[in-house]
């Protein structure tokens, strides 16, 4: 059961930061983001990759659970883009006011 809420709760996050990703991405401003909290986030999930990697009883049956680390890395993947955007929106912002 703790396996299956786990998946729930990755796949809800996963969901949505493309949302969110889109949003940085139309919207050209990093104003109302927060860098500190992408990275803190970033750095979550690659403590939960991390976790996953070196958890015996998982490796051990990798083959039959691969989804479950799929949907961290396409989650870090995401919120990465998301600092990627942070960065360009920023850069914007400077223009925009020059």
């Amino acid at each position: 059961m703790s396996e299956i809420l786990e998946i729930v709760m990755v796949v809800s996050f996963g969901a949505s930061w493309p949302l969110n990703v889109m949003k940085s991405y139309k919207a050209r401003t990093a104003k109302g983001k927060s860098l500190s909290f992408l990275c803190l986030i970033f750095f979550g999930y690659i403590a939960g990759i991390a976790s996953k990697l070196m958890n015996k009883a998982y490796m051990e049956a990798f083959s039959e659970k691969w989804y479950v680390l799929f949907f961290y890395v396409l989650n870090l993947l995401m919120v990465g883009t998301d600092i990627v955007l942070y960065f360009r929106n920023k850069a914007l912002d400077k223009k925009g006011e020059a």
